[in-house]
């Protein structure tokens, strides 16, 4: 069989290779990449022609979920986890909320900030209450006990 020849592909995927390559010139490809491209789809999703011959992998191909087919199982999976994950965290949110009612009865702040900016905010606050204490010459003195003759 000549290189370029579709003489193994069954009806069904020379209707497919048209319609994507329909698409794809739709979409403004030139009309040798569309084909080109097409085939390469079908290839891709079929393992290529299906009509028998010696050393065909016609069965295994048939044999082959299509792309479509694996896409939908995979999102049906996935959306399972997804629910399965947010009913999990839903519950366990609903059990901590009251030990998080308990936690604030302790006579912490509630948002307390941690890390560097904790520490931060907190030096600022600290230094702000401390007011610079200055002392006037003749009273350090007269502390002191000294005589100023």
């Amino acid at each position: 069989m000549a290189r370029g020849s579709k003489t193994r592909y069954s009806a069904k995927q020379k209707r497919m290779a048209g319609k994507i390559e329909q698409g794809y010139e739709a979409r403004g490809t030139g009309e040798k990449t569309a084909e080109a491209r097409a085939w390469a789809t079908v290839n891709k999703l079929t393992g290529g022609g299906l009509k028998g011959g010696s050393g065909s992998k016609a069965k295994a191909a048939r044999r082959r979920p299509s792309a479509r087919k694996a896409a939908r199982k995979a999102t049906r999976v996935a959306s399972k986890r997804r629910v399965a994950t947010a009913k999990k965290s839903a519950v366990s949110r609903r059990k901590a909320a009251p030990s998080r009612a308990r936690r604030t009865t302790t006579g912490r702040k509630a948002t307390s900030r941690t890390g560097t900016a904790g520490k931060r905010s907190t030096a600022r606050k600290s230094t702000a209450r401390r007011a610079p204490v200055r002392k006037s010459p003749s009273r350090s003195r007269s502390k002191r006990g000294g005589s100023r003759r």
